[in-house]
Protein backbone atom coordinates (compact mmCIF):
# COMPACT_ATOMS: atom_id res chain seq x y z
CA UNK A 1 0.00 0.00 0.00
CA UNK A 2 1.33 3.44 -0.90
CA UNK A 3 0.70 6.67 1.02
CA UNK A 4 -2.04 7.73 -1.39
CA UNK A 5 -4.14 4.74 -0.26
CA UNK A 6 -4.18 5.91 3.37
CA UNK A 7 -5.53 9.25 4.59
CA UNK A 8 -5.02 9.94 8.30
CA UNK A 9 -7.82 11.99 9.87
CA UNK A 10 -7.26 12.03 13.63
CA UNK A 11 -5.60 10.27 16.52
CA UNK A 12 -6.30 10.30 20.24
CA UNK A 13 -4.16 8.76 23.00
CA UNK A 14 -6.38 6.63 25.25
CA UNK A 15 -3.68 5.40 27.64
CA UNK A 16 0.05 6.03 28.02
CA UNK A 17 1.62 4.02 30.81
CA UNK A 18 3.66 0.86 30.12
CA UNK A 19 2.78 1.32 26.44
CA UNK A 20 0.67 3.74 24.43
CA UNK A 21 -2.86 2.94 23.28
CA UNK A 22 -4.02 5.28 20.51
CA UNK A 23 -7.33 5.52 18.66
CA UNK A 24 -6.94 6.37 14.97
CA UNK A 25 -9.49 7.57 12.44
CA UNK A 26 -8.53 7.38 8.79
CA UNK A 27 -9.74 6.75 5.28
CA UNK A 28 -8.55 3.70 3.36
CA UNK A 29 -8.78 3.21 -0.40
CA UNK A 30 -10.38 -0.16 -1.11
CA UNK A 31 -9.48 -2.46 -3.98
CA UNK A 32 -12.38 -1.10 -6.08
CA UNK A 33 -10.98 2.42 -5.75
CA UNK A 34 -13.57 3.72 -3.27
CA UNK A 35 -12.67 5.25 0.09
CA UNK A 36 -13.85 3.90 3.42
CA UNK A 37 -13.61 5.66 6.78
CA UNK A 38 -12.34 3.42 9.57
CA UNK A 39 -11.51 3.63 13.27
CA UNK A 40 -8.97 1.38 14.92
CA UNK A 41 -6.97 1.26 18.14
CA UNK A 42 -3.26 0.35 18.17
CA UNK A 43 -1.09 -0.50 21.16
CA UNK A 44 2.57 0.54 20.94
CA UNK A 45 5.09 -0.70 23.52
CA UNK A 46 8.12 -0.80 21.21
CA UNK A 47 9.74 -3.71 19.42
CA UNK A 48 11.41 -6.73 20.95
CA UNK A 49 13.62 -9.76 20.42
CA UNK A 50 13.39 -13.45 21.26
CA UNK A 51 15.89 -16.30 21.09
CA UNK A 52 15.96 -20.08 21.36
CA UNK A 53 19.23 -21.57 22.58
CA UNK A 54 20.10 -25.17 21.70
CA UNK A 55 22.75 -27.43 23.19
CA UNK A 56 23.95 -29.76 20.40
CA UNK A 57 25.68 -32.06 22.92
CA UNK A 58 22.66 -32.71 25.15
CA UNK A 59 19.96 -32.06 22.54
CA UNK A 60 18.21 -29.68 24.93
CA UNK A 61 16.72 -26.23 24.42
CA UNK A 62 16.74 -23.49 27.04
CA UNK A 63 13.26 -22.24 27.99
CA UNK A 64 11.79 -20.12 30.76
CA UNK A 65 8.62 -20.35 32.84
CA UNK A 66 6.93 -17.36 34.43
CA UNK A 67 3.58 -15.81 35.34
CA UNK A 68 1.90 -13.82 32.55
CA UNK A 69 -1.16 -11.81 33.57
CA UNK A 70 -2.91 -11.85 30.15
CA UNK A 71 -2.55 -15.66 29.90
CA UNK A 72 -3.93 -15.98 33.42
CA UNK A 73 -6.88 -13.69 32.68
CA UNK A 74 -7.72 -15.48 29.42
CA UNK A 75 -7.19 -19.15 30.20
CA UNK A 76 -6.31 -19.36 33.88
CA UNK A 77 -2.68 -20.33 33.20
CA UNK A 78 -0.56 -19.89 36.31
CA UNK A 79 2.62 -19.86 34.23
CA UNK A 80 3.72 -19.83 30.61
CA UNK A 81 6.69 -21.70 29.13
CA UNK A 82 8.54 -19.47 26.68
CA UNK A 83 11.73 -18.75 24.82
CA UNK A 84 13.55 -15.82 26.46
CA UNK A 85 12.50 -12.43 25.12
CA UNK A 86 12.60 -8.74 25.91
CA UNK A 87 11.92 -5.24 24.64
CA UNK A 88 14.67 -3.53 22.65
CA UNK A 89 14.42 -0.20 24.48
CA UNK A 90 16.55 1.51 21.83
CA UNK A 91 19.27 -1.17 21.67
CA UNK A 92 20.29 -3.24 18.66
CA UNK A 93 18.29 -6.51 18.69
CA UNK A 94 21.30 -8.86 19.02
CA UNK A 95 22.87 -6.74 21.78
CA UNK A 96 19.62 -6.54 23.71
CA UNK A 97 18.96 -10.25 23.25
CA UNK A 98 22.36 -11.23 24.67
CA UNK A 99 21.69 -9.09 27.75
CA UNK A 100 18.22 -10.60 28.12
CA UNK A 101 19.63 -14.13 27.93
CA UNK A 102 22.04 -13.37 30.77
CA UNK A 103 19.29 -11.76 32.84
CA UNK A 104 16.68 -14.48 32.32
CA UNK A 105 18.73 -17.68 31.90
CA UNK A 106 22.20 -16.91 33.28
CA UNK A 107 23.94 -17.92 30.03
CA UNK A 108 26.32 -15.56 28.23
CA UNK A 109 26.13 -16.49 24.53
CA UNK A 110 27.92 -14.26 22.05
CA UNK A 111 27.06 -15.95 18.74
CA UNK A 112 23.41 -15.51 17.78
CA UNK A 113 21.88 -15.99 14.33
CA UNK A 114 19.12 -13.60 13.26
CA UNK A 115 16.30 -15.46 11.53
CA UNK A 116 13.53 -12.97 10.74
CA UNK A 117 11.31 -10.22 12.16
CA UNK A 118 7.67 -11.10 12.87
CA UNK A 119 4.59 -9.04 13.75
CA UNK A 120 3.00 -11.06 16.53
CA UNK A 121 -0.48 -9.49 16.64
CA UNK A 122 -0.75 -7.02 13.74
CA UNK A 123 -4.48 -6.40 14.19
CA UNK A 124 -3.94 -4.45 17.40
CA UNK A 125 -0.25 -4.26 18.40
CA UNK A 126 2.50 -2.39 16.51
CA UNK A 127 5.31 -4.53 17.95
CA UNK A 128 7.47 -6.88 15.93
CA UNK A 129 9.96 -9.36 17.36
CA UNK A 130 13.43 -10.06 16.00
CA UNK A 131 13.88 -13.86 16.14
CA UNK A 132 17.26 -15.43 16.93
CA UNK A 133 18.70 -18.88 17.53
CA UNK A 134 22.00 -19.84 19.08
CA UNK A 135 23.92 -22.65 20.74
CA UNK A 136 24.83 -22.85 24.40
CA UNK A 137 26.94 -25.04 26.67
CA UNK A 138 27.29 -25.31 30.43
CA UNK A 139 30.63 -23.49 30.36
CA UNK A 140 28.73 -20.36 29.27
CA UNK A 141 26.65 -20.26 32.43
CA UNK A 142 27.68 -17.22 34.50
CA UNK A 143 24.71 -16.86 36.89
CA UNK A 144 21.46 -18.49 37.96
CA UNK A 145 19.34 -16.16 35.81
CA UNK A 146 15.77 -15.74 36.98
CA UNK A 147 15.08 -12.29 35.59
CA UNK A 148 15.13 -8.86 37.17
CA UNK A 149 13.55 -8.57 40.62
CA UNK A 150 13.23 -4.82 40.02
CA UNK A 151 10.87 -5.60 37.11
CA UNK A 152 8.85 -8.09 39.14
CA UNK A 153 10.30 -11.12 37.34
CA UNK A 154 10.53 -14.54 38.98
CA UNK A 155 11.65 -16.84 36.16
CA UNK A 156 12.32 -20.58 36.22
CA UNK A 157 14.98 -21.76 33.76
CA UNK A 158 14.23 -25.07 32.02
CA UNK A 159 16.46 -27.33 29.95
CA UNK A 160 14.15 -29.50 27.86
CA UNK A 161 15.04 -32.12 25.25
CA UNK A 162 13.93 -30.83 21.85
CA UNK A 163 11.60 -33.80 21.09
CA UNK A 164 9.97 -33.31 24.49
CA UNK A 165 9.52 -29.59 23.83
CA UNK A 166 7.85 -30.39 20.50
CA UNK A 167 5.53 -32.84 22.27
CA UNK A 168 4.68 -30.10 24.79
CA UNK A 169 3.23 -28.05 21.93
CA UNK A 170 0.77 -30.83 21.06
CA UNK A 171 -0.12 -31.42 24.73
CA UNK A 172 -0.78 -27.71 25.32
CA UNK A 173 2.03 -27.29 27.84
CA UNK A 174 3.69 -24.82 25.46
CA UNK A 175 1.18 -22.28 24.16
CA UNK A 176 3.35 -19.25 23.43
CA UNK A 177 3.47 -18.29 19.73
CA UNK A 178 7.09 -17.11 19.54
CA UNK A 179 8.27 -20.26 21.29
CA UNK A 180 6.32 -22.54 18.96
CA UNK A 181 7.73 -20.74 15.91
CA UNK A 182 11.30 -21.08 17.21
CA UNK A 183 10.95 -24.75 18.20
CA UNK A 184 9.48 -25.67 14.83
CA UNK A 185 12.14 -23.67 12.99
CA UNK A 186 14.94 -25.39 14.91
CA UNK A 187 13.42 -28.83 14.31
CA UNK A 188 13.18 -28.19 10.56
CA UNK A 189 16.73 -26.81 10.46
CA UNK A 190 18.15 -29.86 12.24
CA UNK A 191 16.20 -32.21 9.95
CA UNK A 192 17.61 -30.41 6.89
CA UNK A 193 21.13 -30.67 8.27
CA UNK A 194 20.65 -34.41 8.81
CA UNK A 195 19.46 -34.87 5.23
CA UNK A 196 22.45 -32.95 3.86
CA UNK A 197 24.96 -35.03 5.86
CA UNK A 198 23.41 -38.40 4.95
Amino acid sequence: MNESSFRPLSERVLADDWGRLTKYEYELRLRDGSWQRQQREAYDRGNGATCLLYNPVTGCVLLTRQFRLPAFLNGGLESLIEAPAGLLEGAEPAVRMRAELIEETGYDVSALTHLFDVYMSPGSVTEYLAFFIGEYSEKQKISEGGGSADEGEDIDVLQVALPEAMAMISSGEIRDAKTIILLQHLTIRLMQQTVLTD
